[in-house]
């Protein structure tokens, strides 16, 4: 039998009627953006919505969540980063780096993602060629030159549209809003890695200590992963109470000077064979060393402050493993994602507040003034997913409070 195949001719022709169908559907005209002075204020401004380039996407926010790291080192002032010679981290851009949406448009050379399609956005590029970069690890390019983050060196996703390299795309599963894959995009996937690196399994005894986002993440993906028992350990009074209604952890400690004691009471003299600090504090740190088991390992995920501890009682003669970790690669990002979604788990129990984005300056100051969960910020006809409620942790359905509609 002969088969005749089709002339080049005819494969470029489709290929380019393809990718003038996709840009022509980019929406245009401007957009709004939410610009950090710096002084503790958040400022709407006005863009122009881009157009994807080659291997790039368009993506229509659903929902940006307000990190940390936004307070911490642009919101209050400033601040700079290693590999930065002391220039600041925030190049004046859209700031938020936690995004989540819907691809509106697509550039020429995009293959895995096309229009239509739900994404999370890992929140940095590198430059691709590096070893970290080839292993999935953007976050840890060592190429500054060609490494930009959403939000601090590129335009970000405290707007109505972002555009993002296709390459930072990560699959928003079934059963997942947007909300979802804006926590999942930051705080879920630091605290899959940070848990990943302690090997924390089935069985097992795990302490949080700070149960801001980050901390909530790693409860529930503490039991994701096989915990048995979550103890947790935060300083607020408030926001102890908000974890409490979450069910995600079976017990909470106070974090003053009996913390330690408190949770070797409620383990029996033992200690937790995991222990995580994600409060980023001098304090918190010694908690997660002297409160974990003989043998135990230690995971440091808190951004700032300092380790400080005695060495041979604590460290030593425990026989403990220390490990460090910042963000998770892309590939652990998607991981995470599939996951969270196979067990019917919402990450969205964490938020505290949503607010659309017209009122950034608010949000902004909520979750500076420690926010008892998360701040996510929702564009104005962001595009919603038409998802039944969904299980969490306990196995109850829950719906985030907040006044904007679910997205």
């Amino acid at each position: 039998m002969t088969t005749t195949a089709p002339s080049t001719t005819a494969a470029s022709t489709a290929a380019s009627t393809e990718d003038a169908t996709r840009a022509s559907s980019s929406p245009t005209g401007t957009m709004q953006g939410v610009f950090l002075p710096g002084d503790g204020t958040a400022e709407l401004r006005t863009h122009d919505v881009p157009t994807p380039g080659p291997g790039q996407v368009l993506v229509q926010v659903g929902a940006s969540g307000i990190c940390g790291s936004d307070i911490g080192f642009i919101y209050h002032g400033y601040k700079t980063h290693k590999g930065l010679d002391g220039a600041p981290a925030y190049q004046g851009v859209v700031a938020g780096h936690e995004p989540s949406g819907r691809i509106v448009s697509a550039g020429p050379g995009v293959t895995r993602f096309g229009v239509g399609d739900d994404v999370i956005v890992y929140h940095i590029q590198g430059c691709g060629r590096c070893r970290n970069c080839r292993s999935g690890y953007f976050i840890s390019c060592t190429d500054q030159s060609n490494k930009a983050s959403y939000g601090w060196q590129r335009d970000g996703g405290h707007a109505e549209y972002v555009l993002v390299d296709e390459s930072t795309c990560v699959p928003l599963p079934d059963g997942l809003s947007f909300v979802d894959g804006a926590l999942i995009a930051c705080g879920f996937g630091t605290a899959y890695e940070g848990l990943r690196r302690t090997g924390v399994h089935g069985g097992e005894d795990l302490l949080v200590v700070g149960l801001g986002p980050v901390g909530l993440a790693a409860a529930m993906l503490g039991r994701m992963l096989g915990a048995r028992r979550v103890i947790g350990v935060e300083r607020s009074p408030e926001r102890i109470e908000f974890v409490r209604a979450t069910g995600l952890v079976d017990d909470v400690v106070l974090a003053d000077g009996d913390a330690v004691a408190n949770v070797l009471a409620l383990t029996d003299g033992v200690g937790c064979q995991v222990t995580v600090d994600c409060s980023g504090s001098t304090p918190g740190r010694l908690t997660a060393v002297e409160a974990a088991a003989e043998w135990g390992r230690v995971g440091l995920l808190g951004e700032g402050g300092r380790l400080e501890t005695e060495v041979s009682d604590t460290l030593l003669h425990k026989q403990l493993t220390l490990t460090a970790s910042w963000v998770t690669s892309v590939q652990g990002m998607e991981d995470v994602a599939r996951m969270i979604a196979a067990d019917g788990l919402s990450p969205e129990i964490v938020v505290s507040h949503r607010l659309p984005l017209a009122e950034a300056d608010e949000a902004y100051r909520i979750a500076a003034a420690g926010a008892t969960g998360k701040v996510v910020l929702i564009p104005a006809g962001a595009p919603v997913r038409e998802e039944a409620g969904r299980r969490v942790a306990d196995g109850s359905t829950h719906d985030a409070a907040g006044s904007v509609p679910r997205a």
